[in-house]
């Protein structure tokens, strides 16, 4: 039986209690706000440090929350953005990465190189503004899918997956009639569902966290995302959207608004942020591998 050297335990130690220590500053806090939202509104003011279990049980908060329709609109806004814009972003970026991957394709080396350039310079914000204005998108949903549609990174680690597929499997499809469509829909594509996965997650967690667009080109307040939403809330302390102080009040009258209020706030973080941990564990397996093929060198 081989032996572990000291150095080896002592590593391994110092590793398990860094990663535990890492791991629980990571749950912790959204525990204390998931148990936080469900528990009564007092005893959350006079709880001291983390809450690791609810004091009390309370849903009225939750209540509210999904009664109001400017969160409503805005979940339906952002579920919208999310999906729309992932697929799109995804179509462009396969189509871009699978170009870029072929040996011998005119320019391709040019168009590479200018892509590029695309990660490490930007037009600034007022030229991109202006750009956004000027063929119509402002004020639109789609202001915040098109602009952002396409990632540079994204499209790079894909173009790294698919050239690791042999060039003989895309010679044998020629031979047999396949036209670039067919092999990059039937063959190229579920030969990197592990890299696509991970781009998907990618995409969909940048826009499904995105605010700042919205605040730039979206003026109406029934079509602001969800993300906007939770910023007034949470920032800039604007509980509007949640409803009236007579409404909050009228869930518990000897508690009071502002006692809900705060609770209210742990309510709308956790309805933000579980549909995206929902989807999580199901790509969680193709990560690392898909990170790892995608960033092979050449």
């Amino acid at each position: 039986m081989r032996r572990t050297s000291l150095s080896r335990k002592v590593f391994v130690c110092i590793n398990s209690v860094f990663m535990i220590a890492f791991s629980l500053a990571c749950v912790l806090p959204f525990l204390h706000v998931l148990w936080a939202s469900f528990s009564i509104p007092t005893k959350v003011r006079m709880a001291q440090g983390i809450i690791l279990w609810p004091m009390g049980f309370n849903v009225e908060s939750y209540k509210l929350v999904f009664s109001k329709d400017t969160i409503m609109s805005g979940y339906r806004i952002t579920l919208f953005v999310t999906l729309a814009g992932t697929a799109i972003s995804m179509l462009l970026s396969c189509f871009g990465a699978y170009v870029l991957s072929k040996r011998g394709v005119l320019l391709n080396k040019l168009f590479l190189r200018m892509i590029t350039i695309t990660m490490f310079l930007s037009g600034g914000l007022i030229p991109f503004y202006l750009l956004v204005d000027g063929i119509g998108l402002n004020g639109s949903v789609w202001a915040l899918i098109l602009p952002y549609c396409m990632s540079t990174w994204n499209m790079m680690v894909m173009r790294a997956s698919f050239r690791t597929i042999p060039d003989s499997i895309d010679e044998s499809a020629r031979m047999d009639g396949a036209s670039e469509l067919t092999i990059l829909f039937r063959i190229v594509i579920p030969l990197s569902i592990p890299t696509l996965a991970v781009m998907v997650m990618f995409y969909a967690l940048g826009y499904w966290n995105s605010w700042f667009p919205a605040s730039l080109f979206i003026r109406k307040r029934n079509m602001y995302p969800l993300q906007l939403l939770m910023r007034e809330i949470l920032l800039m302390d604007d509980t509007r959207s949640l409803g009236t102080s007579a409404e909050i009040n009228s869930m518990g009258d000897e508690l009071g608004a502002e006692n809900y209020t705060e609770l209210l706030k742990y309510t709308t973080i956790i309805v933000a942020t579980v549909p995206i941990l929902v989807i999580y564990p199901f790509l969680q397996k193709y990560f690392v591998k898909g990170i790892m093929v995608g960033s092979l060198k050449e």
